[in-house]
Order: structure tokens, then sequence, then C-alpha cells
């Protein structure tokens, strides 16, 4: 397998995250987003008409796209996807959390003020994304203050999710001492084996 991605993309670390948990081989094929690299034509014609990562790339030439898709298809019958009917369901229903609600505030903070910068209309915007990535976290904070994890008893898909970007929500000015069932869920986490940084590539 071939993963397409950028390194500071908390989307593609979900996969590289999981790989590793699976103890599954692939290759990484590295982009710059900062410089448009995958709005290139042949990016855009064989990896993904979007012109986004991450895009795991298999063998027979599928092209898989959209993170928490990728975390679906790659968890499917292992312990990172509950089987329960309604746990399974309560992990993809964080998932699309993690796409409507906390990626647009928690990440795009992150990104004007740590990856890409500030863009004109960012000043104007800020504040809503600010207000956005609190009620995000206080859902999360919510759940985690008395839990381990958002759903069931051990580590899912739906933690992965998650972790990606409230683990680095700090590079966007977020004050993270207001949310300690996070800091404990974060810390967890990253105690897990096979662990490895958002800057680990294979």
């Amino acid at each position: 397998m071939i993963l397409h991605d950028f390194l500071p993309s908390g989307n593609g670390y979900k996969i590289r995250l999981l790989l590793r948990f699976l103890g599954q081989k692939f290759s990484l094929t590295e982009y710059d987003l900062t410089k448009g690299e995958t709005r290139t034509g042949d990016f855009l014609t064989r990896i993904n008409p979007v012109g986004r990562i991450p895009a795991l790339e298999f063998e027979d030439g599928h092209v898989l796209v959209e993170s928490n898709s990728v975390l679906l298809f790659l968890a499917e019958g292992t312990q990172w996807l509950p089987e329960d009917k309604w746990q399974r369901a309560a992990a993809i229903q964080w998932l699309f959390f993690e796409q409507y609600e906390h990626e647009p505030n928690v990440a795009v903070l992150r990104s004007w003020m740590s990856v890409k910068g500030m863009p004109d209309y960012g000043q104007v915007m800020l504040p809503f994304k600010q207000a956005g990535a609190q009620n995000a976290l206080d859902v999360m904070e919510n759940r985690l203050k008395d839990h381990d994890w958002l759903v069931g008893a051990q580590c899912s898909i739906a933690d992965i999710s998650l972790y990606a970007y409230t683990h680095v929500a700090d590079e966007g000015g977020i004050d993270m001492s207001r949310f300690p069932g996070i800091n404990r869920w974060i810390a967890r986490f990253a105690a897990l084996p096979d662990y490895v940084p958002i800057t680990w590539k294979p």
C-alpha cells in the first residue's frame, strides 16, 4: 500500500496510526500542501480529483480517500471497530462529529496558526472558529471526564480520529488546560503499544 500524505496533517496521521497499530506495512509518498502539490494534473487524475490527502493506494490500483472512510475500511474485522451494533454505530457517530464539528474548527485553527498561516479572511472568522472549537472540545470533555475511551471499554477508531487533531489543538491557540478529561485521555492514548507521534513515517 502507498499512503499519499502530508506529515503535519492530522487526517493523514489517523491513517498512519491505524496502519501502525495493525502492523500493516506501507510506503509513504509525501506532498507539500502549502505549495499546492496535490493540485497537479497527475494527482487529480490518478489519486483524488478533489485534490486532498490522505489517499490510500492499494496494490490492485484502488485508491480510497477521506480519512474516516479509510479508517472504517482498515478497521473492519479488527478490535478497532466494535462488533456490537450500538457501539459500532456510536463509533461511526463520533467519526461524523469529528468531520462536521471538530475538524472544521480545531484543525483549521491549527492550520492558520501553525501550518499554512492566517488567510485574509481569518481574522473575521477567528471568533467563530474559536467558539466552534470550544463547543467540540466541551462535547468530548463531557464524555471523557468519566470514561477512558469515547466508545466502550477500549480504544477504537473513534479515538484515533479525534486524537489526531485534539492532541495538537494547543498549536491552534487553544488553552487545553481547561479540559482535564481530554488531557487524561491524550496521555492514555500516547501510552498505547506501538504509538507513534504525528511526525512519524515508515
